[in-house]
């Protein structure tokens, strides 16, 4: 099977060819302003390296931030209504109530609290009021609002409320995008709730950016399936990917992380993927980015679905390195994908660490004859404190003091010229694009996340009939059956239940089917 790995980032638009485990070419293209036409130019580049004819690719992967920065950077998203069931609880912490105020302002801070929910046991907290949410249906109408996102309390124990409270106000807006929290989030009322507002404020922009990268796809001459990357490694389908778009949050890291395993082939091992702007930092367990197990903040909110546990800092190739009174300094600003007219060794007149590193005689980039006046003392200075920082997070990132490898991958790897913390290091081979290879190597998976009560099945039953559930649900998303595995279970007692009950978690990864 030829695949195409395409990972988007803030710097340069990534993209491989691979002929099924084979890297058949890899190239960088600068990540445009408009995006699609950099996602363009890595298509048409990475068919010429590889002489290639487009008709021959059979599946297109993309990985993508456009629908972080669109949060971290208040753009692009959509008015829209948080309807949360539970009354007479939880009113005394409304929708929203612990958003940045830029961001709630950004959305429009519509919220609305109606009856319904359920206790932590599953006993119902009030009845669902259709009339009233007929009303808010009709209030959200009026104030031209698209985007809907309904929280019930405890909905991952019971989701009923959920289901039918999207079926009323799909009735009565046909042409609404709807997101029910249960579908996203976990145990967690405002985490769960706050993902499912970040996910519906950003459903128009997904429709609109998806059907860019179709146009993109067709206008390279492609005819083969198009995917996007999620942040667990594995791939959804275009149609998913425009429902769930938070499930790209924090991708490129992972397809960093996921193309690092297989290009060196140490599936246990401390990731550090050097960008244009950022560093990012986590650890690898069996191939697959360790899950964060406590609420994640995107853009200044706290959620609590599925995310890598990665460490990010505002070091890369492309981070001004500025020496003044109060000594040296080096990131977070980044020239970014200017770094090629505004660097020194590219006849710009910034200074950034990539200068540092051809300085130093560590890369072979733009002229080296702009950064032979640097002092041998700024080198040094400069190059030690980019190890510091690196140092610093790859020990945040170690759960033991075993001595875990540290795989270096990104464009801007050639900053590290050396151990890290007393670590060795792997450069793989085609490391630059580690991202890329990522998202064209990713599986397809299928995770299912229910409560079962032991009293009525046993434990061994609940966890075969968890399992058997996330490898239908794999296949489903277009696994190949005989090639899925069961890559994590997670059985924890839920006390405060009655019935024994226990909440399993099961994830199965296999092949995408051809």
């Amino acid at each position: 099977m030829i695949r195409i790995g395409i990972d988007v980032g803030g710097t340069n638009t990534d993209a491989v060819i691979m002929d099924g485990t084979q890297v058949v070419a890899g190239v960088k293209s600068a990540t445009t302003a408009d995006v699609m036409s950099g996602v363009v130019n890595a298509l048409r580049d990475v068919l010429a390296a590889s002489g290639m004819a487009a008709s021959a690719v059979d599946v297109v992967m993309i990985g993508t931030t456009h629908f972080t920065n669109a949060v971290v950077q208040r753009r692009d998203l959509a008015q829209t209504a948080a309807v949360r069931l539970g009354l007479p609880a939880t009113s005394s912490l409304p929708p929203m109530v612990d958003w940045p105020e830029d961001l709630k302002t950004a959305i429009g801070n519509h919220a609305y609290l109606a009856h319904g929910g359920n206790e932590f046991d599953g006993r119902v907290i009030s009845p669902l009021n259709e009339e009233e949410l007929l009303g808010i249906a009709a209030d959200i109408k009026a104030k031209g609002i698209n985007s809907i996102a309904i929280t019930s309390v405890f909905s991952p124990v019971s989701n009923e409320f959920e289901k039918r409270a999207g079926e009323i106000f799909a009735s009565a807006m046909p042409d609404a995008h709807i997101t029910l929290s249960s579908e996203i989030g976990r145990i967690g009322l405002l985490e769960r709730e706050n993902a499912a507002i970040m996910n519906a404020c950003l459903r128009d922009l997904s429709a609109h950016v998806i059907d860019a990268f179709r146009n993109a796809i067709t206008e390279a001459g492609i005819k083969g399936r198009f995917f996007l990357t999620q942040n667990d490694g594995t791939l959804m389908d275009a149609a998913f990917a425009e429902k769930f778009p938070v499930l790209t949050f924090a991708s490129g890291p992972t397809n960093s992380m996921r193309g690092a395993a297989f290009l060196s082939g140490v599936h246990d091992a401390i990731v550090v993927d050097i960008g244009g702007t950022t560093s990012d930092v986590g650890s690898l367990q069996k191939g697959f980015p360790r899950q964060a197990t406590v609420a994640v903040e995107v853009g200044g909110v706290r959620t609590n679905f599925r995310m890598p546990d990665v460490f990010s800092i505002g070091l890369g190739g492309g981070s001004l390195v500025v020496e003044d009174a109060a000594g040296l300094k080096i990131g977070p600003t980044s020239v970014g994908y200017r770094i090629k007219t505004e660097a020194l060794i590219f006849g710009g007149d910034t200074l950034t660490t990539t200068d540092i590193a051809v300085a130093a005689g560590h890369a072979d980039l733009g002229d080296k004859s702009k950064v032979s006046g640097l002092s041998e003392q700024l080198l040094e200075r400069a190059q030690s404190r980019m190890i510091e920082m690196l140092e610093d997070c790859v020990e945040r990132s170690r759960l033991s003091p075993e001595p875990l490898p540290v795989i270096v991958v990104g464009g801007g790897s050639i900053l590290v010229n050396g151990p890290i913390g007393g670590l060795d290091i792997i450069k793989p081979s085609h490391f630059g694009v580690a991202n890329a290879v990522g998202a064209a190597i990713a599986q397809v998976s299928g995770e299912i996340d229910r409560v079962y009560a032991l009293a009525e099945i046993g434990r061994e039953q609940a966890l075969s009939d968890a399992k058997a559930r996330a490898v239908d649900a794999a296949v489903a998303a277009g696994a190949a059956r005989d090639s899925v595995e069961i890559v994590d279970v997670e059985d924890v007692p839920l006390a405060y239940l009655p019935g024994n009950a226990t909440r399993v978690r099961v994830k199965a990864v296999g092949e995408l089917h051809v």
